[in-house]
């Protein structure tokens, strides 16, 4: 389904295990060739419930945004990091001025924030993060999957099978 798709997935010390480690099995059972991107503070990551590691294939320093159809930013602790380190930043943003998918899932869209995507969109995520959302221009609702164009957005683990059919559906359509 996904085949010849390269997806970027974020990773920092602290994601969400289930919302990195979900999406990645979902993508690669949709045969997308899946890219764990790091900050460049280590070479692997524990999740915050200690239930997941991963280890980096890159970091946001040594790609760029033409090499990936996707980017998906898990939550936790994580996209906090992530937004402190510049190469991930531009990463999404530039993903994203390319109209191609960005998806973020509960604490992600605060990299969003940093990246400056979400002026005028209409956006999702854990509630603690609605005031930031809405400070930053977007529009925030409380749905479990909003997507606003190539913006994807879910709000907590239990979203996550919506959210990856979203990211699949984004994918195969061209949307």
């Amino acid at each position: 389904m996904l085949a010849g798709k390269r997806i970027a997935v974020l990773a920092e010390e602290g994601f969400e295990d289930s919302e990195l480690t979900e999406p990645v099995r979902a993508m690669r059972n949709a045969d997308a060739k899946v890219v764990i991107v790091g900050s460049g503070t280590g070479t692997t990551y524990g999740g915050k419930r200690g239930k997941a590691k991963v280890t980096v294939d890159t970091t946001a320093d040594q790609v760029s945004a033409d090499g990936f159809d996707a980017v998906i930013v898990p939550g936790g602790y994580a996209p906090d990091k992530m937004r402190l380190h510049q190469p991930m930043v531009d990463l999404v943003r530039k993903v994203f001025d390319a109209g191609k998918p960005v998806a973020a899932i509960c604490h992600g869209p605060q990299l969003l924030i940093s990246a400056d995507v979400v002026r005028g969109r209409r956006v999702t995520s854990w509630p603690s993060v609605a005031v930031d959302l809405r400070n930053a221009g977007a529009e925030w609702v409380d749905q479990p999957v909003v997507q606003d164009k190539n913006l994807i957005t879910a709000r907590k683990p239990s979203d996550i099978p919506r959210f990856n059919q979203a990211i699949i559906v984004a994918l195969t359509d061209g949307k």
